[in-house]
């Protein structure tokens, strides 16, 4: 029974490994286009500046707006509040949504771009934490 005991033990322990280093691949991802994202609005390059022109803002909204993100971005990628993190980028992904669906951006590829970021950040986390997965998933 000791046997079947640590090969099972050794078996959920590959596959939480596994799971985690999946959903830091993801994290890293996500986290690198997010800091770019930030990096644009404070630094703010004509594209930016075009691009948020366009979406209705005015170009002093830009700095507002990246730092905003980069709150998000700096909780999501601390262990300890991740989890406020994702909620909070969440919120600023969903404004995301409503401000690209007011400029009658096209759907799949500027309205939802925030859901599909918003979905990556939780599969990220629930491959990550186990805790978190148990609560979403029951498992």
């Amino acid at each position: 029974m000791t046997t079947d005991a640590a090969a099972t033990t050794e078996s959920a322990t590959q596959g939480r490994s596994k799971s985690w280093i999946a959903g830091m691949v993801i994290t890293v991802l996500v986290w690198a286009f997010l800091v770019f994202d930030v990096v644009g609005k404070l630094t703010k390059p004509q594209a930016v500046i075009d691009g948020t022109r366009k979406l209705g803002f005015q170009e002093k909204h830009i700095l507002v707006i990246g730092l905003i993100l980069l709150v998000g971005v700096v909780l999501w990628t601390i262990p300890r509040t991740a989890v406020i993190g994702a909620v909070y980028l969440t919120g600023y992904l969903g404004g995301a949504v409503a401000i690209n669906l007011r400029a009658e951006q096209p759907i799949a590829g500027f309205v939802l771009s925030g859901v599909y970021v918003g979905l990556l950040i939780w599969l990220a986390m629930i491959l990550r934490r186990p805790d978190l997965r148990r609560a979403v998933l029951g498992r």
